[in-house]
């Protein structure tokens, strides 16, 4: 080393690695004492263990190069181009070091974080289980591995991953509030509240712990507990909006003057300029316009909605063209001769039952009273089916919105497979003995017929509510994820019509198939419309299910206290004292609103 430089040292001990990795090791030892901060030099290290057979050692080998990489002034230039969001620099920075060292364990860890930026999930995954392969030890690795597990809403798995992360690193805050988060998304909410419990005694004051375990709270039923951590989460972050926004999305609370000023001078604090502070801008006007709107003051209410969805949708961008051509599709697809062609295909299993429509149409409401039945459980909003649909679009047609392509080449036995991996990847919500379980997301309505093939005896119903009333609680609701339908007057009413329009089509070629229970008609006269669903579903008449409010079931929508008192009219033509602003959902639901609760005769 003191007669030649460090990258003359590395090439040669490179050279060294093609026939005598003895000796390639021993260099790269060399180099390693002299310079310990060379990630190179124990990234040849590895290399060398592993021609050795050495694997153990080579594991360690990788560990320490990732540890050394943060003196690596490439590394830390890649790092900068993260942190500002270049991701075309990182990326390119990224593949050109794994083209030298495509066992550069830091740098396909970097690639996985570009990858999931960018929401190419499957491609994240396979990078770092590749840097675990290589530095099993590598706990930052199998930390975002875990975040991967999540997006891709594979909860049990991101589970059980973060349950090893926390072995090595206990005191984590974030790994463990994430661990809490997938418990409960399957089920495990005594373990999860245990989790926040012990947290937010070792964090009293952070805010997004309390707000996270308000969350969970909220969701067993304990509402009382969930308000006061929400409010403990205030205490430690006033500024912060989404807690604000979450008291506001229990429903059932009143804001107070003191609230109301609060949120004011947070939104003040909230600067316009600046980007990273647009979500708390925008939660905090969903919260206010729910704070006015309980003092009956309409105009800042709508004021402050409108506001609030302007920001969420020039975030999301949404295009209603794409949800009207994909409905063309799905109907040009499919036939009653589509259907009866693929007759006897799919899985034969009748356990799961899809509550489906539109979001805010009382579909939490069905399930709250169907779940009260002896043969009926009841879960929560399951991402399964657009997540298999659209992997076959992405999978055949390499495009995941061309999934009705896919489907209608798939052969028998793949729709039957298509609806096994249904069932397999919804057991771990099934918690009891019953013959029956809901899944209730909402969106299941785009998929209908998807649902139809691959799983031809599951039960489907289809939960309606009048236009205006639900199209306005979606534009005043602000969603954790998803919905970008909903967040413009006219965006919501197209979408409505594009639901209305598919779901007339499939009575028409399906009939039958879909039980339609009329939001309306069920407020109006509860026990008739709950014996004809029960009666759709094949299963006798229980007294329990007009009980619905006493049942103490885990809910995690936004109407999870709606639904734990007896039906009421409460939130009919809610939308009247707005209507003066409503012309342009008016205007996109045209025929619709007139024909409602029929079909307009010429639509579509």
């Amino acid at each position: 080393m003191a007669t030649v430089t460090l990258d003359q040292a590395l090439a040669n001990a490179r050279q060294l690695l093609n026939g005598q990795p003895g000796a390639a090791l021993a260099q790269a030892q060399a180099i390693i004492d002299e310079v310990p901060t060379s990630a190179a030099a124990h990234r040849l290290a590895a290399h060398a263990l592993r021609a050795l057979n050495r694997e153990e050692e080579a594991q360690a080998a990788s560990l320490a190069a990732v540890s050394a990489a943060v003196h690596d002034e490439a590394m830390v230039d890649t790092a900068l181009a993260l942190a500002e969001n270049r991701l075309p620099d990182a990326e390119g920075a990224l593949r050109q070091r794994l083209r030298e060292d495509a066992t550069d364990v830091a740098a396909i860890r970097m690639l996985a974080e570009v990858a999931g930026r960018l929401g190419r999930y499957e491609d994240a995954e396979k990078l770092l289980s590749r840097a675990l392969a290589l530095a099993p030890g590598f706990g930052a690795a199998r930390a975002n591995l875990a975040t991967v597990y999540y997006k891709q809403n594979r909860f049990a798995e991101a589970a059980e991953t973060l349950e090893a992360v926390l072995e090595s690193d206990p005191g984590n805050p974030a790994h463990a509030n994430l661990r809490a988060a997938a418990l409960g998304r399957i089920g495990g909410y005594d373990e999860a509240l245990a989790l926040y419990e012990e947290l937010t005694r070792r964090f009293p004051d952070h805010a997004k712990l309390w707000m996270s375990y308000g969350h969970m709270l909220k969701t067993v039923g304990r509402q009382e507990d969930g308000i006061a951590a929400y409010r403990r989460a205030l205490a430690a972050d006033p500024g912060l909006g989404e807690i604000w926004w979450s008291l506001a999305n229990l429903k059932t609370i009143r804001f107070d003057a003191a609230d109301r000023s609060a949120m004011e001078a947070a939104l003040v604090a909230a600067k316009p300029e600046s980007d990273a502070r647009a979500d708390d801008r925008l939660h905090l006007h969903f919260a206010l316009g729910k704070a006015y709107d309980d003092s009956d003051e309409h105009e800042p209410a709508f004021r402050h909605y409108a506001a609030g969805n302007a920001i969420r949708s020039a975030q999301l961008g949404y295009r209603a063209a794409e949800t009207r051509a994909t409905v063309d599709a799905i109907i040009a697809a499919s036939t009653a001769e589509f259907f009866a062609a693929r007759a006897g295909a799919g899985d034969p299993a009748p356990d799961p039952i899809f509550i489906l429509g539109m979001p805010r149409a009382g579909s939490t409401l069905i399930e709250q009273i169907l779940s009260c039945h002896s043969a009926i459980e009841g879960t929560m909003e399951l991402p399964d089916i657009p997540a298999l649909a659209l992997g076959l679009g992405r999978e055949t047609k390499q495009d995941g919105r061309r999934w009705i392509e896919a489907l209608a080449e798939a052969p028998h036995a793949q729709l039957a497979e298509l609806g096994a991996a249904f069932l397999d990847r919804t057991a771990v919500q099934r918690k009891t003995g019953k013959p029956f379980y809901i899944d209730k997301l909402p969106n299941n309505w785009l998929y209908t017929v998807f649902i139809r093939l691959i799983l031809p005896n599951a039960k489907i119903i289809d939960a309606r509510r009048a236009p205006l009333d639900c199209c306005f609680s979606n534009f005043r609701q602000h969603f954790a994820k998803g919905q970008a339908f909903s967040y413009g007057l006219a965006d919501v009413g197209a979408y409505y019509c594009d639901y209305v329009r598919l779901m007339a089509h499939i009575d028409a070629v399906q009939p039958g198939r879909v039980h339609r229970v009329v939001h309306e008609a069920l407020l109006d006269e509860p026990e008739a419309e709950v014996r004809k669903m029960i009666a759709y579903l094949g299963q006798p008449f229980e007294e329990a299910c007009m009980a619905f409010h006493a049942n103490a079931r885990a809910v995690r929508t936004a109407s999870s206290e709606q639904v734990r008192r007896p039906i009421n009219r409460d939130g009919v033509g809610q939308w009247q004292p707005y209507e003066e602003w409503l012309g342009p959902l008016k205007d996109a639901l045209g025929p619709v609103l007139t024909a409602y609760p029929a079909v307009p005769a010429d639509f579509g």
